[in-house]
């Protein structure tokens, strides 16, 4: 219990301090016009209050990542609780506020433009098309995973909930950013917090031990240690509640929104801190609810216990019915709220590099209809494999989107270390995972480690000795 609520403590001061020191770094203008007010169109580039953008980008970010990652990242034991706390501030939060905060600077322009600056044409153009599968890889997991959600709890059949689900996600790619998601988040918003202040309370107040970081329980308690190591599995399989590319993805869609330069640090660090803790909860109710890490791993080799039954389980037995019934629905909600926009960034991304405007619905179809047929029929492959595509590709996003902002730093003659360290960390964990992992090389462990560590220590050297001009603001 001790460690979970260090953990907790720590990520809330890493939001005052470390914040703080990250929005200095980047150096807002109080006074400069944001894209929400010089590009203003109705549709996309719509001004609203902090609050809102916070609740919307909060929900944006925070889908099944900090819920399903976290259960299966609480079998390898505490030791997850690092990941989460330290990946969080350090890594992910400074690669969501620097996300967003450019997309603000450069126009309110989509991840795959904003790299192309400071990364070359040459990624840009892969960027573009990375970004894009991504996405669309994320909006078929957000359909599928809450709808196996919602079977288990109403048993409605899965196929009529992912038409339902998908008829949502249409119009909320459709229509303008205040008229569907700007309203319907707040209740989803009290639904999630509602399902994460019951499970912090279950946690505290009944009768469930949460397992310590100790010298014995610093380690690896996986059931299989041996084909899921630490390094890399853990860092790919807590994405969301520690660092995660598609957050890039949806940062730009509030950089739109924003009246202000100073919203950043609530808006974008506030929310990857805000989802930190989330999964921070989920993993210690997952660790501690079946009786320990070593029960949670039984429990889910077993045939049908998958990440959506323990979600039902614990939800319903540590909050009772009504409770049970809201936290499910909150736990519903979140992967809902990331799916509708990420289909939404699909949109704008592609609108982007083909420069065609989108102030109509008809310019909105045409690039709308041919995502949503491709991802109807990516619902019919198996769910596993599209969430093993996405958590590496995810994280290889999240690196190359780091590289970029350390450019960006250079070029503006600024520090760069705290930027430099999280990109050759991820540049590290994504080549030996791509090398080692089955739907990957299958290379041998150790010579794979080597690699990724040769990769990191490469591109950290070619970035320090590579002189750059500086760019003007």
């Amino acid at each position: 219990m001790i460690s979970f609520l260090i953990s907790i403590v720590v990520l809330v001061l890493g939001y005052f301090i470390y914040g703080s020191y990250i929005e200095r770094k980047f150096g807002i203008d109080k006074e400069r016009a944001t894209p929400a007010i010089y590009k203003e169109d109705g549709v996309d580039f719509v001004s609203l209050s902090t609050g809102k953008i916070f609740l919307i980008q909060f929900l944006n970010i925070a889908g099944l990542g900090p819920i399903f990652g976290a259960i299966a990242g609480a079998m390898w034991g505490p030791v997850s609780f690092l990941w989460i706390v330290f990946g969080c501030i350090f890594a992910g939060s400074v690669h969501d506020y620097f996300s967003g905060m450019l997309s603000v600077r450069h126009d309110g322009e989509s991840i795959p433009e904003i790299v192309g600056k400071y990364l070359g044409n040459g990624v840009k153009y892969f960027m573009r098309i990375f970004s894009v599968v991504l996405l669309i890889l994320v909006g078929v997991v957000f359909v599928k995973g809450p709808a196996t959600i919602l079977n288990g709890l109403t048993g409605l059949n899965v196929s009529l909930l992912i038409v339902v689900i998908f008829v949502y996600y249409l119009l909320a790619t459709l229509l303008p950013i205040d008229k569907l998601i700007g309203k319907i988040y707040p209740v989803f918003g009290i639904s999630l917090l509602i399902m994460a202040v019951g499970l912090l309370y279950a946690l505290l107040f009944q009768d469930y031990t949460i397992p310590e970081l100790s010298v014995d329980t610093l380690k690896n308690l996986h059931s299989n240690p041996d084909e899921n190591p630490i390094f890399p599995l853990l860092f790919i399989t807590i994405a969301c509640g520690a660092i995660s590319g598609f957050h890039s993805t949806q940062s730009p869609l509030m950089a739109r929104c924003m009246t202000n330069e100073a919203q950043g640090k609530k808006v974008f660090f506030g929310a990857m801190i805000t989802e930190g803790i989330v999964a921070l909860i989920w993993a210690a109710i997952a660790m501690s609810f079946f009786g320990g890490v070593k029960e949670l791993s039984e429990t889910m080799a077993q045939s049908g216990h998958d990440a959506a039954w323990v979600v039902n389980i614990i939800c319903n037995t540590t909050l009772g019915k009504i409770g049970g019934i809201l936290a499910v629905f909150g736990v519903v909600a979140a992967p809902i709220t990331s799916g509708d926009t990420a289909f939404r960034s699909a949109r704008l991304t592609i609108a982007d590099s083909i420069n065609f405007s989108q102030n109509t619905i008809g310019k909105r179809l045409l690039i709308t209809i041919p995502i949503f047929g491709i991802a109807v029929l990516l619902t019919e492959v198996d769910f596993a494999i599209i969430w093993r595509y996405f958590g590496w590709s995810n994280q290889m996003l999240a690196a190359v989107v780091l590289w970029a902002i350390a450019v960006y730093l250079k070029k503006q003659h600024k520090a760069f270390w705290f930027v430099l360290l999280p990109s050759a960390f991820m540049t590290a964990v994504v080549v030996t995972y791509i090398l080692v992992a089955p739907e990957g090389l299958g290379l041998d462990y150790m010579l794979s480690c080597g690699i990724g560590l040769f990769a990191a220590i490469a591109l950290s050297v070619w970035f320090v000795l590579f002189k750059v001009e500086k760019e003007s603001n």
